[in-house]
């Protein structure tokens, strides 16, 4: 992965700068230690920070066309860049690197805007045309790679992170409301909503374009299952644990493209165990390095079948133990790279692992996210067919409830996560006085979040699973949690279960063979089974979280306290000082505990707020 950013002056009046595209793409330094490059054409310039992984010395960018014409600035990786090279050469491209990000101003040439559909990867991607006066940007299906925007006197502005966005000497600083009532309200927030004022986030599946003064944006993509009535003839089981598997195979191997040492993460579980034996399947003979974060809380350790995984799979395996100690000390930078407050600590546990992996000389690893959002893997596929959506209750509260899920999800009887109705008193409770008096303009339970019709006449477990793709996989997930964490020490994370092939495979999976009965992610224990140890396939799903702000306050860390302090949260204007108050009195009560992960730790959100307010300076609403 790497670090873009650029601006271009939609009006083509004044010329840009090449110390001001410098200076943003320095904040991304992270993202591309290795070398860096720029581009600076009348009104449009682009910058580019490298981390170098595929033809380490002919690949830096910006990358042109034959011509000089077309320049592109890619963050990310094209995985069926061979196929598509070929085929290009074969119609008389001349390429003049061995990277696999070269393809992308040559299909442009052929196919315009359209090629973004011939694309297996992940990206974010900027295409400046000279000729037409174009600026074409695009981000991954799933999101993967994130990609931020803003429009400011008719300067569009972009970069891989916000704070490359925020160096811009036009870019205000202010917080988003409706981006902090998301966190509140979502697993994280959902784009193209930020916490940053009118700086916003590409949907995944998404495109820009910059034309004669105007900006579009367009749908490419998007998750889309089955109507529940289609007459699609169900195939036998074995058809579907056959195919996954081949799709699976094939995108590790995809994933394995690289002229830097790939590793892997391993948890203990199914989804990284699955990995790792296919890591060996298709690259045998090949050392590999394995990661594992491990605590000295034997409840929650899952070292054994770390281990018992690194030894079927030959793996050199490194364990990062992590005291919780080092929670507070990490909490700051790890905000820094979120830009965004979070519900849980585990972030830092995280960023921590990535650290590991970069000292070990590691710059890629494979890693699990997708599979549980795919194949039914949360508790909350087995309420749903466990029936609690059946369940009728009466009363004001339940039709207004019923009014929020409609104006969602398009589905009175579609429950997602959070009752919203009851959740609304506590989060105006939270606020101060001056953000209640605007709660009606920027809560966000007003503004679209997802498409209805893509929920519309599908099974439960595919309604659940379309929302925690939208809600809670690309936004948080693999952004704040995965992109960012592993970025912060320049270490690019690659998922092999967030494959577009293998996606759109899965969509056509029957519901039944994803949650059988209560069995969740049935299919993929059935392609684990000549994969890996049954004692891994069996074992119970593990719900770990890590200590939140009940532990923080406990250890009586002076500057945790401060930020909680009746005087910061007055100054600061966001919280209710005496609500925060009574949370904290209550956390820090011997013997409470929050109900994970069907409580919100709220002051953990309010905690990481506060440091992202310090963080990047933005000011105080009083």
């Amino acid at each position: 992965m790497c670090g873009i950013v650029g601006y271009i002056d939609m009006r083509r009046e004044r010329p840009a700068e090449q110390p001001v595209v410098m200076n943003m793409a320095d904040k991304v330094a992270h993202r591309g230690p290795d070398s860096y490059g720029y581009f600076v054409d009348g009104s449009a310039a682009l910058g580019f920070r490298r981390l170098s992984i595929i033809d380490l010395s002919g690949g830096d960018q910006p990358i042109k066309n034959e011509d000089g014409s077309v320049v592109l600035i890619c963050n990310g990786e094209i995985y069926n860049y061979r196929e598509l090279r070929r085929e290009l050469q074969a119609k008389g491209h001349t390429f003049r690197t061995n990277t696999d990000v070269e393809v992308l101003v040559h299909l442009y040439e052929e196919e315009d805007v359209r090629f973004v559909n011939r694309l297996n990867g992940q990206f974010a991607f900027a295409i400046y045309d000279r000729k037409q006066q174009t600026l074409f940007l695009a981000r991954d299906h799933f999101g993967i790679n994130p990609l931020y925007y803003t429009v400011v006197d008719d300067v569009f502005i972009f970069a891989s992170e916000i704070k490359a966005i925020l160096e811009h000497p036009l870019v205000r600083r202010e917080v988003d409301l409706t981006g902090l009532d998301q966190v509140l309200s979502f697993p994280g927030l959902v784009s193209p909503r930020t916490m940053f004022k009118d700086v916003f986030s590409l949907k995944p599946g998404h495109y820009i374009t910059i034309k004669n003064g105007s900006l579009s944006i367009a749908e490419y993509w998007d998750l889309d299952y089955p109507h529940k009535d289609a007459a699609e003839t169900e195939r036998a089981e074995e058809y579907y644990v056959e195919g996954l598997s081949d799709l699976f195979a094939q995108s590790v191997r995809y994933r394995l493209q690289s002229d830097v040492p790939v590793g892997f993460y391993l948890s203990g579980g199914l989804d990284s165990s699955l990995i790792a034996s296919m890591i060996k399947n298709v690259s045998s003979g090949v050392p590999r390095h394995s990661f594992s974060i491990t605590f000295t809380d034997k409840e929650i350790c899952e070292a054994k079948y770390q281990r018992l995984m690194a030894r079927e799979v030959s793996a050199l395996h490194h364990e990062m133990i992590f005291d919780w100690s080092e929670i507070a000390s990490r909490l700051p930078a790890m905000v820094y790279h979120a830009e965004c407050p979070v519900k849980e600590s585990y972030n830092t546990c995280s960023m921590a692992l990535s650290e590991a992996a970069r000292r070990t000389g590691i710059p890629v690893i494979l890693t699990g996210e997708g599979a549980d959002e795919l194949f039914a893997g949360y508790v909350g596929y087995r309420f749903d067919q466990s029936g609690v959506r059946n369940g009728q209750n009466y009363g004001v509260e339940t039709i207004l409830e019923e009014e929020i899920r409609e104006k969602l999800w398009g589905d009175p009887n579609l429950i997602y996560e959070t009752d919203q109705f009851a959740f609304r008193e506590v989060k105006q409770a939270l606020y101060s006085d001056a953000v209640q008096n605007r709660f009606e303009d920027f809560e966000c339970l007003n503004f679209d979040l997802v498409n209805h019709d893509r929920l519309r006449n599908r099974h439960f477990i595919h309604q659940r699973s379309y929302l925690d793709f939208k809600l809670r996989l690309s936004d948080h997930l693999i952004a704040d949690h995965g992109d960012r964490m592993a970025l912060a020490n320049s270490v690019e994370a690659r998922y092999p279960f967030l494959d577009i092939d293998l996606v759109e495979f899965a969509t056509k999976i029957p519901a039944h063979l994803k949650l059988n009965e209560l069995s969740e992610k049935y299919i993929l224990k059935r392609v684990a089974q000549k994969l890996i140890p049954p004692e891994v396939i069996n074992r119970e799903k593990f719900g770990f979280h890590a200590p939140g702000s009940p532990y923080l306050l406990r250890q009586g860390i002076e500057w945790v306290h401060d930020l909680f302090s009746e005087a910061t949260i007055k100054r600061q204007g966001y919280f209710n000082p005496q609500s925060i108050a009574q949370l904290k009195s209550q956390y820090m009560q011997d013997g409470f505990r929050l109900n994970l992960p069907f409580e919100n730790d709220l002051l953990m959100i309010v905690l990481t707020f506060n440091l992202l307010l310090e963080q990047f300076d933005l000011p105080n609403l009083n």
